[in-house]
């Protein structure tokens, strides 16, 4: 099994010719740790959040611009879905091979069974400034929604957009 990590999602970013730039830091686990570290200036920062239904049987990875506010209800409406939750630190390895504060939609090149559906905010199409660990919060990616986009319908994995407020 070959586990996507940061070396090897730019790997495979490079492999692709996708354009991007890359930025390290120290480990980064929130949205405020990035403001104050001042890595937020002149990109779309996003949020994104591994989430399941109410028995478990759905796996959501919610990708949104970062100032916008998540209501669980309101998402859980918009899918169709009954109940969403935040999913386990097990889980989340399990599906997407990743730890808590490094949820990525890179995290999708580890889910071989393509289980999990990608859900992004409409307002991401277009943006050609987006920022997203590489499946580590010690760096960060900037990159063309598009290009991502691109990337993730080549995989396979179901893709869902909706407004997020």
């Amino acid at each position: 099994m070959n586990v996507y990590d940061k070396a090897a999602v730019l790997a495979y970013l490079d492999g692709k010719n996708v354009s991007y730039d890359l930025i390290e830091h120290e480990p980064m686990y929130t949205i405020g740790q990035m403001e104050e570290a001042g890595l937020t200036a002149g990109i779309d920062v996003c949020k994104n959040l591994f989430l399941r239904d109410y028995k478990g049987k759905n796996h959501y990875l919610i990708s949104f611009l970062c100032h916008k506010k998540m209501d669980l209800k309101e998402i859980s409406q918009k899918l169709v879905s009954t109940r969403l939750s935040f999913a386990s630190a097990q889980r989340l390895e399990q599906y997407l091979k990743l730890t808590q504060g490094a949820v990525s939609p890179f995290g999708l090149l580890n889910d071989s069974a393509r289980t999990v559906e990608a859900v992004f905010d409409k307002a991401l199409l277009g943006r050609t400034k987006t920022a997203f660990h590489p499946n580590d919060n010690s760096a960060t990616v900037i990159i063309h929604f598009d290009d991502l986009l691109n990337i993730i319908q080549s995989l396979g994995n179901r893709i869902t957009f909706i407004d997020i407020a």
